[in-house]
């Protein structure tokens, strides 16, 4: 099998915590041709020290490496500077807090390689709290085999944990020509994965490749507040939004069922408050763009008006 090189690319803020283990990850790679572009998204701790002292390690082992740096702006205009000068066949684009299993990019790779009617796939992978050692599957679901996962993605019925994923360059390029992706605080991956998914069916490897560790700084893990959630849910739904604009389906639709499953969470999360107000705005929302189940139903007349 030739070897056409992989990017990866990788934004970090404030990782001096967890980078050793994240270059060690890419070192231990079995797939030899490799192009590692890190991103310093304004880290203030020692990020920067130790992305510079892994250079010489990258290049003895024939990976180029480029390492950039910003004034804090976030992962997704962190990873925009990647996305502009990457030159891989094919692109993978794990976090820095978390690792790849030695055999994840070859293996990837030779899925794509054999597979060529396919221009992404992915792989399970390990979700590992690091406070009480508990290991567990990322995905015990059958939809995982599914290779139409297009919808899946847009209403979050599936995972989208970005070193799970490998995408060819071909593929990134269809959906962002200008090789930009959609700038927001709230995530990286579904800009590229749910237009991708709408453009390519997505191969399946049945193997955990990637480790996701869970910490309490963790920025999709931390604990938020009610309303700090129900604000993360405008922010997704917008990134999901712009996500629809780069691909090929009845947009319409699409908008409806985002703005419905973004309600629907919304609600439940009013429901948790108790403030009945913001129950009925939602519980509204839910019938402007869908379908309300019974169990919303009776929610919405025990916490409105039988409390």
């Amino acid at each position: 099998m030739d070897k056409p090189l992989v990017s990866i690319i990788t934004p970090c803020y404030n990782g001096e915590t967890f980078l050793h283990r994240y270059f060690e990850s890419i070192l231990a790679q079995t797939y030899p041709n490799l192009e590692l572009i890190f991103v310093n998204d304004g880290s203030t701790d020692k990020t920067e020290e130790i992305a510079m002292s892994y250079q010489k390690k990258l290049c003895e082992k024939g990976i180029r490496y480029i390492y950039l740096e910003q004034e804090n702006a976030g992962q997704a205009a962190a990873l925009n500077k990647g996305l502009e000068i990457f030159t891989g066949k094919y692109l993978t684009w794990p976090d820095s807090d978390d690792v790849m299993t030695p055999e994840c990019i070859m293996k990837k790779v030779k899925f794509l390689e054999t597979n060529p009617e396919y221009n992404m796939v992915r792989s399970n992978g390990i979700y590992y709290n690091e406070k009480t050692k508990i290991k567990k599957r990322i995905s015990d679901s059958a939809r995982n085999k599914k290779d139409d996962i297009f919808e899946d993605l847009l209403l979050l019925k599936t995972y989208g944990c970005c070193g799970c994923y490998m995408i060819t360059r071909k593929l990134f390029e269809m959906i962002y020509p200008q090789k930009k992706i959609f700038e927001s605080r709230c995530g990286q991956n579904w800009q590229i994965l749910v237009p991708a998914a709408n453009r390519s069916r997505c191969g399946y490897i049945e193997e955990e490749l990637y480790i996701v560790y869970e910490h309490k700084d963790s920025h999709s893990r931390k604990k938020r507040t009610i309303g700090q959630e129900i604000d993360r849910w405008d922010s997704f739904t917008e990134i999901l939004l712009d996500a629809i604009k780069h691909s090929e389906c009845n947009q319409e639709k699409c908008i409806q069922l985002v703005k419905e499953n973004c309600a629907r969470n919304q609600f439940y999360y009013a429901v948790s408050s108790g403030n009945k107000s913001l129950i009925k705005e939602k519980y509204t929302e839910i019938k402007k763009y869908g379908k309300l189940t019974v169990k919303e139903f009776g929610l919405f007349i025990k916490y409105v008006y039988l409390k």
